[in-house]
């Protein structure tokens, strides 16, 4: 794990809080590149009227607008949750260098959980992932977000 990595999960789970507070599914991400932040995003599928709008995807798109290219080489990406099929496959397309996560998710998650897209060899890509950086942080946002639904 590196150094930046609880601060930038940080960063994250705030933006994962903000998803919250419009009423969205709460994840969050944030792009960084030589050492600095470039991008964020949250989820904001209902609110764009957008099953695209994943935090991970709105914030890759950021970031490729930040850097001016759709590849977005010796990035990290950090998330909340572990990246689902979607996500996981813009990530691969951005070329990032490096993917950091927080909890993983079972039902969905396509990096190592259910699925395990990034590792693949028939890419012709690969990265450096880390995961359970704030594990349990991030997973008691999701549960308790699902909890007060189900109330």
């Amino acid at each position: 794990m590196e150094e930046n990595d609880q601060k930038y999960m940080q960063r994250a789970l705030d933006e994962a809080r903000e998803a919250e507070r419009a009423g969205e599914v709460p994840v969050g991400a944030v792009v960084t590149l030589d050492g600095r932040e470039i991008a964020s995003g949250s989820n904001r599928t209902l609110r764009d009227c957008d099953p695209t709008a994943h935090a991970e995807i709105v914030a890759l798109r950021a970031a490729a607008r930040a850097v001016g290219n759709h590849r977005i080489l010796g990035a990290t990406l950090y998330v909340t949750i572990e990246p689902c099929a979607m996500c996981a496959g813009a990530i691969v397309q951005a070329r990032l260098a490096r993917l950091v996560y927080g909890a993983d998710d079972p039902k969905g998650g396509a990096v190592r959980t259910v699925f395990a897209v990034l590792n693949d060899p028939r890419l012709n890509h690969s990265m450096e992932i880390t995961s359970g950086v704030r594990a349990e942080e991030c997973a008691a946002l999701l549960q308790t977000f699902f909890a007060s639904r189900r109330a």
